[in-house]
């Protein structure tokens, strides 16, 4: 069976999660099941980045230790996941001693290379990014306001050789067109490494920082959290062990667009060149959510609970509209009119009133089992002949995450399926006494039923639960890869549906 390796970017321990940080789980989790249901042998990582003088200081001011700040944290972390239904296989903490043993292993072995080296530093600090800046990261002579309250300072510290490999880096970027997902991301990339690049900062003195780890060569000085942070994709699939051969290279690293340049795209390939260890197979990168066009912050009060949405209106229902609603790599827009559109036409009118007509009908006109099609006329061939393009398609578009596109092509489908009903009119099948008819009648509700069983199987990585629910409805059971599961059958015929559900209770905007 094949490995498939696939990580989100682990969770700064700063702060509670928002919508943001729910999406690119969901994204993540989408590929992850998707990936399983072709039979591959995944594993899926995400985490929480525990370090850093951010978590130190709120520590401090809420008068709890850092790690009870961390453990706090993490709690609320796992629990979004829980209710989000993300299916990951290791959650990865940075104050975990097997991801301490790791960094130390890398440091050391750089240390012994000659690749980090101790010197004086003189120049501005950004306390809110933690990094050090330089008078190019001024825009209009003034420093951006993301980077908050920025300082001078002036001390020694430890700094790995990363601007020797910056030529090798722009050629392993040029060279290899999908490191990068989408492309134009990679031209950011390649623009920020016109500039020379600086060696990194890998260390800060204690008497500044005590929360972090202590490099393993001088234990006055503990790790960047930068540095600490990114170690995290191969300490959680244990590096220095015969399963970390398993596993990597990492398939998909999924992480933000803030976070591509330069810790992810620039530090990130280099320490794992300099460790001769091989790259990812790729990075993607997502935008952010907005709403009315700006970017959501705590500072404006624009900030999405996900929780509340998901107490609202159940997990499916969020995870469809994320999905649905943003084209990967590029910014979207939220706001709840949006989403309950989205609820009350695609799930609820849609797909749930597909599913409530077809066990109404079949319980009325069939006792309740499925039946097996008695003929094959136009209605049915071009549904059949719709589902084979449908399916194609859609796979195609899940392979190069073009989710938004896929999902619209599935609920053509579905709606074809709506308006096939409507062409038949079982229910004026039902009253005719001709033999034609009630065999159409027989045929409309079997090609109903596989029509809502091949349209469940497809949209399972996005909507799992109401997957699993509508085949139980249907009378069969949930499955576990694709195999011939997409293929049109008459896998339903003569099954005993369940009771009659309603996936999505209309909700009003109100």
């Amino acid at each position: 069976m094949k490995s498939f390796y696939i990580t989100t970017a682990i969770d700064y321990a700063n702060g509670s999660p928002h919508i943001g940080h729910a999406y690119e789980k969901v994204l993540t989790d989408v590929i992850a099941r998707y990936n399983r249901l072709k039979g591959k042998d995944v594993y899926f990582v995400t985490g929480l980045d525990e370090h850093g003088q951010k978590v130190q200081q709120t520590a401090e001011k809420r008068g709890v230790t850092p790690q009870e700040l961390c453990d706090g944290v993490a709690e609320e972390y796992k629990a979004l996941c829980g209710r989000l239904d993300i299916t990951y296989d290791d959650y990865i903490r940075t104050t975990e001693r097997r991801h301490k043993d790791v960094v130390n292993k890398i440091l050391l072995n750089l240390f012994e290379k000659g690749e980090i080296y101790k010197s004086e530093y003189k120049g501005y600090y950004s306390t809110k990014e933690e990094q050090f800046l330089q008078e190019k990261d001024k825009v209009d002579g003034k420093w951006p306001e993301s980077y908050g309250e920025v300082t001078e300072i002036s001390e020694s510290n430890y700094f790995f050789n990363l601007s020797q490999y910056q030529d090798w880096l722009i050629d392993h970027i040029q060279k290899n067109e999908d490191f990068i997902f989408p492309k134009y991301r990679a031209k950011q990339v390649l623009e920020f490494l016109k500039e020379p690049i600086n060696d990194l900062c890998i260390s800060r003195p204690k008497e500044r920082l005590q929360w972090g780890i202590s490099l393993p060569f001088d234990d006055d000085y503990v790790s960047y959290v930068w540095f600490d942070a990114l170690i995290n994709y191969i300490s959680a699939v244990g590096y220095g062990t015969d399963e970390f051969e398993k596993y990597w290279p990492a398939d998909y690293h999924v992480i933000g667009k803030d976070i591509l340049v330069p810790p992810h795209a620039v530090y990130w390939p280099i320490i794992l060149k300099a460790m001769d260890i091989p790259l990812p197979k790729s990075f993607i990168v997502h935008g952010w959510w907005l709403a009315s066009g700006s970017k959501m912050s705590k500072s404006t009060g624009n900030v999405i609970d996900p929780l509340e949405l998901i107490e609202a209106f159940g997990a499916d229902a969020f995870r469809y509209f994320l999905i649905r609603e943003m084209n990967v790599g590029q910014d979207s827009d939220f706001s709840i009119a949006l989403f309950t559109s989205r609820y009350n036409s695609d799930l609820g009118n849609d797909l749930g009133n597909l599913l409530s007509r077809f066990m109404n009908m079949t319980t009325r006109y069939c006792e309740g089992k499925v039946p097996s099609a008695q003929l094959e006329e136009k209605p049915e061939e071009a549904l059949k002949t719709l589902w084979a393009s449908t399916k194609k398609e859609a796979l195609e578009l899940f392979d190069t995450f073009q989710f938004h596109k896929a999902i619209e092509q599935i609920f053509m489908f579905i709606r074809a399926t709506n308006r096939y009903v409507e062409i038949r009119a079982p229910w004026k099948l039902a009253k005719s006494e001709s033999m034609e008819d009630q065999s159409r009648l027989l045929t409309s509700l079997a090609t109903v039923g596989e029509a809502l069983r091949l349209a469940s199987i497809i949209l399972k990585p996005i909507i799992p639960r109401t997957s699993r629910r509508i085949l139980e409805a249907l009378g069969t059971q949930d499955i576990k890869t694709f195999d011939n599961h997409l293929e049109w059958s008459e896998v339903l015929t003569g099954k005993t549906i369940g009771e009659k559900e309603i996936l999505f209770p209309r909700i009003d905007l109100e």
